[in-house]
């Protein structure tokens, strides 16, 4: 399993950080959420520079995403992958489908 931290660092851009069970042993714990939402993006739909709304897990269940950074990095997700939403601040990032399918998403919305 692959899960992307998105955060916002001291210089006020996004970054990321890979996260995995072993040396984030919180993530195997129950996790106090508020709801989920599921959501189809279509290929080619881009959303420029935008903060995550709310501290989310955005789970890829099909389709591709590329995730823009400030620093002109772009990276690349699939089905399967779990993004941690947390750059609430700052610049923000970019997201755009990309390949020939929808992404279909589920998107937890973490409680304070």
């Amino acid at each position: 399993m692959s899960i992307t931290r998105l955060y916002t660092g001291p210089d006020g851009q996004s970054h990321i950080e890979k996260m995995d069970l072993a040396s984030h042993p919180e993530l195997a714990t129950l996790l106090a959420t508020k709801g989920i939402v599921f959501r189809t993006t279509q290929p080619g739909y881009f959303s420029d520079w935008h903060n995550a709304p709310r501290r989310q897990f955005v789970i890829t269940l099909t389709g591709e995403v590329e995730i823009g950074l400030g620093d002109g990095t772009t990276h690349r997700f699939g089905a399967g992958h779990v993004t941690l939403a947390e750059d609430l601040t700052g610049r923000g990032h970019t997201t755009r489908v990309v390949g020939h399918q929808p992404r279909l998403t589920a998107t937890v919305h973490l409680a304070d």
